[in-house]
């Protein structure tokens, strides 16, 4: 057979007198240019960027780089245990522009660029057709506003950075940085263009649509006025405020999403309930803290973070943009479709309270290994004297009250003070351990039934959908843009619109209205939502590091942090390898 084969091929060899059979001519070999035939892979890429966005958001990388951009380690609200001190991320001795934290989130934004840059290169593709102009306009809008959405990050953490539009097919050492308005500048110049392709809503959930596009142009503005007031231009910083409260009024006041203020969705006619046990064994009727005459109950704000709740779809009219998690979808094929919040958030009383609170089940808030910690301004300053009365506060919500569940405790079956709880009276040392690693469970990290433990899940994940985007950070958003209009009066009446949602007793007046009265009240609202970082970096001056120092768990910021600063630094591999054009530093690193 292979005899007769050469033979066949041999008047062809004999009959070549030139190299050119030599040439390679691969018919498979994959380009930029023939790598697309449909539009439907074009949107493979787009949830590409939806995956990109909820490793980011949803601490599926679970590293240093996750527990400071996401987790807000190091900022006035989140610190870390005694246990975890070597991983601490204020102490500004040991801080520089070559820590991997600011060189991975770096990177990261523009991994996102260059996918959203591929899906739009390929959907111009001579090939690719659509089933119609506004589904291809569709398309095109989610990969600008991912765009978009990286530089508004880059610009509010670092600054001015280079724009890059265009897929990189060669390496390059030229890159040039923007301004820190430039920055912002070109992020609202994509949204605005992108805004009448993007649909008020959508039957498909996570899908963005044009709230979440107004949502970030109003913070744009506020970014961009920001920048501009410390250039000494105050006239046109005004304008971007006034158009922040305007973009921010349109998703508010638009008639598309409203605060829910009624009880709603899978649990609305249930409170949460918890036994004090260490096995599940244990975990009878007779063990439930209501049996014991501590009940707890569910109210609409609980209702928000009870699994099946968070998408629009679902009735949530709050929910502007969300991360998709789906167990079915996890125990199927998609190992990432988790929240890690019980294992990364939580609180380790087993180590810190064992004498009288230990284990790993619901009362505890499940299996914490507690990689960010709320710090004492998160979980008690901010709700000091009149601003206890909230049901943000509430023990459905933020979870203060611990029965004992150690048998030879003299708290067994009842509620564990807290000076009990964290040793006082005891070792500076085991002070801090009790201090660092037990604290109020919220219910946004936690819950009193959690999803797959017949199938052998433990509790370490939330099988929920996460909020991107809820309606009460626009209303921040447009009482920070009205307050630093000078419209106080506008700023408290936005501010009072969560405020009687969460039934404080205390509602706030314009004399109360001020940076800190809003950076408290996103912190009540927003707790392990915001991405704390951007919020302090973005307010200019110097707030971050004035809060840092004031609220910070440990001392080093207090003994370290010398130099005022409102950006991170640019990394110091990205300037040594962009060797062709100089890119200078952010002042101070």
């Amino acid at each position: 057979m292979s005899f007769v084969l050469l033979a066949a091929m041999l008047p062809a060899w004999t009959g070549c007198n030139d190299s050119a059979f030599l040439e390679e001519n691969p018919e498979t070999f994959y380009t930029v240019d023939n790598a697309f035939s449909t539009s439907e892979q074009v949107d493979q890429v787009l949830v590409s960027c939806y995956s990109h966005i909820r490793v980011m958001y949803c601490f599926l990388e679970e590293s240093s780089t996750a527990f400071v951009f996401r987790g807000s380690n190091g900022t006035d609200m989140y610190d870390v245990p005694l246990f975890r001190y070597g991983a601490r991320f204020n102490d500004y001795g040991l801080l520089n522009a070559t820590r991997e934290e600011f060189y991975t989130n770096y990177s990261h934004w523009y991994q996102l660029i260059s996918k959203a840059n591929l899906a739009l290169y390929a959907s111009e593709l001579p090939q690719i057709t659509w089933a119609s102009e506004a589904d291809k306009a569709y398309a095109e809008a989610q990969a600008r506003f991912f765009r978009a959405f990286c530089y508004r990050n880059l610009g509010e953490l670092y600054g001015g950075v280079p724009i890059v539009t265009e897929i990189t097919t060669s390496p390059r050492y030229d890159y040039e940085r923007t301004t820190r308005v430039e920055t912002y500048q070109y992020a609202i110049d994509e949204l605005e263009e992108i805004l009448d392709d993007l649909p008020e809503t959508t039957t498909t959930p996570g899908r963005l649509v044009r709230g979440a596009a107004r949502h970030n142009l109003a913070q744009l503005y506020i970014d961009r006025g920001v920048a501009l007031e410390a250039e000494g231009k105050a006239g046109e910083a005004k304008t971007a405020y006034d158009r922040a409260v305007a973009y921010a009024g349109a998703v508010i006041d638009g008639g598309t999403y409203r605060l829910m203020t009624e009880r709603f969705g899978s649990r609305s006619a249930e409170d949460p309930d918890f036994y004090y046990a260490q096995s599940a064994a244990e975990q009878t009727p007779d063990r439930l803290y209501s049996a014991e005459g501590h009940p707890i109950a569910g109210n609409v704000y609980w209702d928000l973070f009870q699994e099946g709740n968070q998408d629009y779809q679902d009735g949530n009219l709050e929910a502007i943009w969300c991360a998709q998690i789906d167990y079915a979808a996890y125990k199927k094929e998609d190992g990432q479709s988790k929240l890690q919040y019980s294992r990364e958030f939580g609180p380790v009383f087993r180590d810190g309270a064992a004498n009288h609170v230990s284990g790993t089940l619901e009362d505890v808030g499940g299996r914490g290994i507690a990689c960010v910690i709320p710090t004492f301004y998160t979980r008690d300053v901010i709700y000091e004297g009149k601003w206890a009365d909230d049901l943000r506060n509430s023990d459905a919500v933020f979870r203060r009250t611990f029965l004992g569940n150690n048998t030879s405790s003299d708290y067994y079956g009842l509620p564990v003070p807290w000076n009990v709880l964290y040793r006082e009276g005891q070792s500076q040392d085991e002070m801090d351990v009790a201090r660092t690693v037990v604290y109020p469970v919220s219910c946004k990290i936690a819950t009193d039934k959690y999803t797959g433990l017949s199938d052998g899940e433990n509790r370490s994940n939330l099988f929920r959908d996460e909020y991107l985007i809820r309606l009460p950070e626009t209303i921040l958003l447009r009482a920070e843009a009205k307050w630093r209009g000078g419209d106080n009066a506008g700023a408290a009446a936005d501010i009072n619109l969560l405020r009687t949602r969460a039934q404080c007793t205390y509602q706030v007046v314009s004399s109360d209205v001020s940076l800190d009265l809003i950076l408290d009240e996103r912190a009540r609202e927003l707790v392990y939502e915001e991405s704390r970082w951007n919020t302090l970096l973005r307010m200019g001056g110097t707030v971050a590091t004035d809060r840092i120092k004031r609220y910070a768990y440990w001392d080093d910021p207090r003994a370290t942090l010398t130099k005022p600063f409102n950006l991170w630094p640019i990394p110091q591999v990205v300037i040594d390898t962009n060797k062709d054009k100089p890119m200078a530093q952010n002042p101070g690193w």
